[in-house]
């Protein structure tokens, strides 16, 4: 009994021993498979984790492309930039927020480089708005002497990190701010669809070419494969991949005599553009006053903004192509289009000029006190007469007008890629019925023949109907950016042909008025007779404007118009001058208009000759001339 007992306890304990011992079989067994899941089957994986930890990848900042002059001269280049970086997370101190070891960080650093309260308060606004572990850019263009004294004191600067990058510069300035634009800081508005913009200090085009180019301009951005410590400090570089820089861009502009139009304008509130009247490119164009685009990349105090925005010479528009102004006489050249296109009147038509015209009840003065007496077209255009231009634009009508300055290319903006081309106004009866709700009158007929009332132009479209007059009347369309070449990287400042198209009018109509626009400046008659090109084969036609801003009252017409010096400057008539050059093949126009200037003639018309005188000066096709004075055929007035 006790051996059968003995016998089952036996059996208990072998049973027992083998259910423990397959389980723990089991259990090995398990653990063996896990392990070498782990360390075989999914070995590469968790490498790729540890390595992931251990290993920072870093996006690096693609050098931006260049903005070059038709040369090849640079307008918008780079240069070395010393910077002071500042990493949120890196400047955690126990029993403070982010916030508050930023705002101590940056408090020990002021004791070694200036910095302003406003900078701070902008720093501390970034802090809030990124990832703690973004760097932000605590300051720009630093000196050696301050970007050493950063490096010297790093350890008792928490989260500080000296840097080199890049920043954008402009060897031109304010020369060619307007048309160049500059480039600023990623806002808040702005949608970030890149991570490179994420990057500290990376900037974006706001303005001008910098900002129309801005994906083409802004490249590829690079990698850099960095070893990090349990803290984020950067041990090592184990790989780097150079970012690819930025496409070029090359402009049409020809960036000396764009310089050369900015002296000339001086410290006037004007504008000039200057074109190719066979391709249509922009050879200069010129707004001032300008402003400086390097103060915009750094970033603006209040007191620089302020001072640019209270400017009454207004600094920041870009007035060749976004100042509206009435085109004055230089619009006389489309009514004579008008009337000669339509046969309402021939070139030979006459109009005695007794020094006003009456209309009803209201009497419309010509500029000249007593009259010019009897007139044909050329002549009218050559003596700038008034009287004139309201017979024949009573006789035409508006509409007729208008049809003709809209082929010209007033009244429409063109598309430069700047994004501030604004389009003027050429009105007609269907407009102002639309607009205003009111009929038209025929005064208001006899105003806008002679570029006043509601019409507006820019110097652009001044420029481009005078480009379109010298070259025969064939279309052209203004060209800011060169096209790229064949293997679609740079441009190549090549002279095409122009459109071939039908001319814009019949070129018996358009030789009438390159007689009376040769005589504006040829003729001793003529109103710019003082501002004539002397020289021999590089002699220019021209068109004369004074354009009223400030109504003039029959009294004050009575006692004598007050001298112009006398006359507050934003109430004095604003100066306008449209030109060709040279007279026997036209390849250069030209529009100068001067904000407030007085007479067209005696204050652009200067401008113009001089300019236009230049820029054939420079002309690579002249210089090997041998004799200039082969150009210019007798009259050269068709």
């Amino acid at each position: 009994m006790e051996r059968q007992r003995e016998q089952g306890r036996y059996k208990t304990f072998v049973r027992r021993t083998v259910l423990v011992g397959g389980a723990q079989t089991a259990l090995l067994s398990i653990l063996v498979g896990r392990l070498y899941y782990l360390q075989v089957v999914r070995s590469e994986q968790y490498r790729m984790l540890a390595d992931e930890n251990r290993i920072s990848l870093r996006l690096l900042a693609p050098p931006r492309g260049f903005i070059l002059d038709r040369n090849g001269d640079t307008l918008a280049g780079n240069s070395q930039n010393y910077r002071i970086l500042l990493v949120p997370e890196q400047t955690k101190t126990p029993g403070m927020t982010t916030k508050q070891s930023v705002d101590r960080t940056l408090q020990d650093l002021a004791k070694v480089i200036p910095l302003a309260d406003y900078e701070r308060q902008r720093i501390l606004r970034e802090v809030g708005r990124k990832r703690e572990f973004l760097p932000i850019t605590v300051a720009e263009n630093v000196t050696w002497e301050d970007f050493s004294r950063i490096n010297v004191n790093a350890p008792d600067l928490p989260g500080i990190v000296p840097d080199v990058g890049e920043t954008r510069n402009y060897p031109l300035g304010p020369t060619l701010a307007h048309v160049v634009g500059y480039v600023a800081a990623v806002a808040d508005g702005d949608v970030i669809d890149d991570p490179v913009l994420e990057l500290p200090g990376f900037k974006i085009g706001r303005a001008g070419i910098e900002r129309s180019s801005d994906l083409m301009l802004r490249g590829k951005a690079g990698t850099s494969h960095v070893e990090v410590n349990a803290h984020g400090r950067v041990i090592r570089e184990l790989d780097r991949l150079e970012g690819r820089q930025g496409q070029d861009v090359f402009l049409t502009i020809d960036g000396p005599l764009q310089q050369f139009v900015t002296d000339r304008l001086g410290a006037e509130a004007a504008s000039a553009v200057v074109m190719d009247v066979v391709t249509g490119d922009i050879l200069a164009m010129a707004s001032t006053p300008s402003f400086d685009p390097i103060n915009f990349t750094y970033g603006l105090s209040k007191d620089q903004w302020d001072a640019l925005v209270t400017n009454q010479r207004k600094p920041l528009i870009n007035k060749a192509v976004s100042g509206q102004y009435p085109p004055g006489s230089t619009f006389k050249p489309m009514v004579a289009l008008a009337a000669l296109e339509s046969n309402v009147v021939g070139s030979d038509h006459k109009v005695f000029c007794p020094g006003q015209m009456e209309l009803g009840d209201r009497i419309f003065h010509c500029w000249k006190k007593g009259g010019h007496g009897n007139l044909d077209m050329a002549g009218a255009l050559e003596q700038s007469c008034d009287v004139y231009f309201y017979d024949i634009a009573r006789r035409i009508g508006i509409d007729r007008i208008a049809e003709m300055a809209k082929r010209f290319g007033l009244g429409t903006a063109p598309n430069l890629g700047l994004g501030t081309e604004r389009p003027g106004l050429i009105p007609t009866r269907e407009w102002k019925q639309s607009k205003l709700g009111q009929s038209w009158q025929a005064g208001e007929t006899l105003i806008a023949g002679i570029g006043q009332g509601f019409i507006t132009a820019t110097p652009l479209q001044l420029a481009r109907m005078c480009a379109q007059l010298a070259n025969g009347g064939k279309q052209v369309t203004p060209r800011l950016v060169l096209p790229p070449d064949d293997d679609g990287r740079v441009g190549t400042p090549t002279l095409d042909t122009a459109d071939q198209a039908k001319p814009l009018v019949l070129p018996q109509n358009l030789a009438v008025v390159h007689e009376g626009m040769f005589r504006v400046v040829n003729s001793s008659r003529g109103t710019a007779y003082a501002a004539r090109i002397v020289q021999k084969g590089l002699e220019m036609a021209g068109k004369s404007g004074t354009s009223q801003v400030k109504g003039i009252t029959l009294a004050e017409r009575e006692e004598g118009l007050p001298n112009i010096n006398n006359v507050p400057w934003e109430e004095r008539e604003h100066a306008v001058f449209i030109a060709f050059a040279p007279v026997g093949n036209p390849r250069y126009a030209i529009a100068v208009l001067v904000e407030h200037g007085g007479g067209g003639s005696s204050v652009s018309g200067p401008i113009a000759r001089d300019v236009l005188r230049e820029v054939q000066r420079r002309d690579p096709a002249r210089k090997g001339r041998k004799q200039l004075a082969g150009d210019n055929p007798p009259g050269a007035r068709g």
